[in-house]
């Protein structure tokens, strides 16, 4: 990949951020700052906070860019600083939610797939956006981001079976507000 306009490859930036080169930094963070704001805006309660989730991402980035080996792809070694600087962000600003293990909710939930294909991109992550916070976190963590409920449980501090109801109170309020737009959509149809 190039950068315009000086056709510096992103890995020709990463070996001269390595050594410090400050206009390096600035390069690649214009490079990816965009695509990782979308990231942090999943765990931001608003865009300010989110651009805080991104500076002290990126301040991350920048100290360990010595520990990245080229092992798999650098925007996916970026992305996973970002969420785990996210996640430290928001448990360290805001109070987390109170969870209980599935077992204990008696909840059983899932999202009707074919309600959600008539939904577009953006109003499925409006709708994500509108969970509470710790359902958003552990709904983004599993389904956008591939982390599975052990790994979740140690990010966020919560038992395996917190993430899993978590997951499944989250895809319930989903379901529900997915078949309230869709009802709505028909509403207006007639």
């Amino acid at each position: 990949m190039f950068l315009q306009p000086k056709h510096i490859t992103v890995e020709e930036l990463i070996k001269r951020c390595k050594t410090g080169d400050r206009k390096a930094q600035e390069l690649l963070y214009k490079q990816f700052a965009s695509k990782m704001l979308a990231v942090c805006m999943r765990y931001a309660v608003d865009r300010m906070e989110a651009e805080d989730m991104l500076q002290n991402g990126f301040i991350k980035v920048f100290k360990k860019m010595d520990d990245y080996r080229g092992d798999g792809s650098f925007e996916g070694w970026i992305r996973r600083i970002m969420v785990h600087s996210s996640i430290e962000y928001y448990r360290k600003h805001h109070k987390m939610m109170q969870v209980v293990d599935i077992e204990e909710s008696g909840y059983e939930g899932s999202v009707n797939p074919l309600a959600a294909s008539n939904l577009d991109a953006k109003d499925l992550m409006n709708l994500i956006q509108k969970l509470s916070p710790g359902y958003r976190m552990v709904f983004n963590l599993y389904a956008l981001e591939g982390y599975s409920h052990k790994e979740i449980a140690e990010i966020a501090g919560i038992t395996e079976g917190a993430s899993k109801s978590q997951l499944s109170r989250a895809r319930g309020i989903l379901k529900e507000q997915v078949e309230k737009m869709e009802g709505n959509r028909y509403e207006y149809a007639r």
